[in-house]
């Protein structure tokens, strides 16, 4: 086989795309992976794991200033963005080097440059052209503007992680998951938030009762909202920005941060040339994740859905084993798990209460909240929160919804509960250590099945 020559050719490096490099050289095939900017993209960069460590950094400063609560006299604290921002890089610097020296043992080759699908079997990088028995579009996404100018003041995720000062305002246009996390992260930092969200609620996707209680917490921490009204534009000068409604309402801020979700990367990439099907960006394959054009698939966040990295992962695996024939079982977007990192933290799978009676009917459900008040850990960690399940009447848990401090820790039992259609009478008899938030899953899984010990 010529140099440029490959069983595989996958182009993207970031979480979706490498998953797939390396599942496809574990079954044996040659793997080329095309990437233009950093191995990792996203997730490793630019999202996932730089926001986690400045919402870590953030934790700690919560805890800090109320340590006198749990008899720890800390001093007056004090937040240094530029040291936060230096244990950020050290983080993403440490799993990079991790990244590249893992593909470089499991002899993935990886190619610098912009690829563009020039045909069936071929992606031309920079001039130089690769063919691929496979290929596999994975080019990843990038946060959405809507027209708005990003400079200085007025910011996406992407320059919010490089700013080393602390604002001392600042309005969130955008009340998902990274809007809410941001706001999250800048309240615990002393800044004064203010989130703008044109939906009448924020994290519109959870379920009711979880909205519920992160918005009165939001409200407790004295994170400011204003939902219901879409903006109208955003104004920036050398001392801060301003924001104003469709209603008229304005607002002012030192910074703007711009977080209205995320868009396909798949624009000049020679996906359409080809004939590869598309919506609003998107490419849109078929339940097995073919486009229908040649040996073609399209993975992670250029496929309509949840765009996330373990999405990505299970996409990328996937593919690869679907290229060797082991007719792998794919995996819906409503059992894939979510933890949206807010203080309290924020964990589901599965329905919703409202999209498990849309789709089996109101009389057809059941659900139980178990209070995270009752839960000896949680006291001690000083959170309140709820479990909540939801189940089809008589059958199985179809819905694992969560919210409380270190709550994500708790989806690993969740998501198998709701993916192996568990019954909350056989997750009843099941053992939860005590004194764990963990046994607090155990209590709403006995108080659903009709036997509350605590409840």
């Amino acid at each position: 086989m010529a140099d440029n020559e490959f069983d595989i050719l996958v182009l993207g490096g970031g979480s979706a795309g490498y998953a797939a490099a390396l599942r496809g050289v574990q079954l044996g095939f040659s793997v080329a992976l095309i990437e233009k900017s950093k191995l990792g993209g996203t997730c490793l960069h630019w999202g996932c794991i730089p926001t986690k460590a400045y919402l870590h950094s953030a934790e700690l400063a919560t805890e800090a200033q109320n340590s006198e609560k749990y008899g720890v006299s800390i001093g007056e604290v004090s937040v240094d963005m530029a040291k936060v921002r230096e244990y950020k890089d050290s983080i993403v610097a440490g799993k990079y080097k991790g990244l590249q020296g893992l593909m470089k043992s499991k002899k993935v080759t990886v190619v610098d440059g912009f690829g563009k699908l020039t045909g069936e079997n071929t992606i031309d990088v920079d001039g130089t052209t690769y063919t691929g028995k496979h290929i596999i579009l994975a080019s990843g996404s990038y946060s959405k503007t809507m027209g708005i100018e990003i400079r200085d003041r007025v910011m996406t995720s992407t320059e919010a992680l490089e700013i080393d000062w602390t604002p001392k305002s600042a309005i969130v246009l955008g009340g998902g998951v990274i809007g809410s996390e941001f706001a999250s992260m800048w309240n615990s930092f002393g800044v004064d938030v203010t989130v703008i969200e044109g939906l009448d609620h924020l994290v519109p996707n959870e379920d009711p009762a979880i909205i519920k209680n992160l918005e009165k917490e939001f409200k407790k921490k004295g994170i400011k909202t204003n939902l219901g009204t879409f903006f109208e534009k955003v104004e920036q000068d050398d001392n801060g920005a301003k924001v104003t409604l469709a209603d008229g309402k304005v607002f002012e801020a030192d910074v703007v941060l711009v977080a209205v979700g995320r868009a396909p990367r798949t624009e000049d990439m020679g996906y359409e040339d080809l004939g590869i099907p598309m919506d609003r960006g998107f490419v849109t394959p078929n339940e097995r994740l073919h486009t229908g054009v040649g040996n073609i698939y399209a993975i992670g966040d250029i496929v309509p859905g949840v765009q996330l990295a373990h999405r990505g992962y299970q996409q990328g695996r996937f593919v690869a084993e679907e290229i060797a024939g082991l007719n792998p079982i794919p995996v819906e977007d409503i059992n894939v798990p979510k933890v949206t990192f807010t203080e309290p933290e924020i964990s589901s799978v599965g329905y919703t209460q409202p999209k498990a009676e849309e789709k089996f009917g109101k009389e057809n459900i059941e659900t139980f909240e178990y209070n995270l008040l009752g839960n000896g850990k949680s006291s001690i960690l000083g959170t309140g929160g709820i479990i909540k399940l939801v189940r089809e009447k008589d059958g199985p848990i179809v819905g694992f919804h969560a919210i409380g401090k270190r709550i994500s820790e708790q989806i690993g039992e969740g998501q198998l509960i709701v993916n192996w259609e568990a019954y909350p009478e056989d997750v009843a008899q099941f053992v939860h250590a005590h004194p764990t938030q963990n046994e607090a899953l155990g209590e709403a899984a006995m108080g659903l099945a009709g036997i509350p010990l605590h409840g």
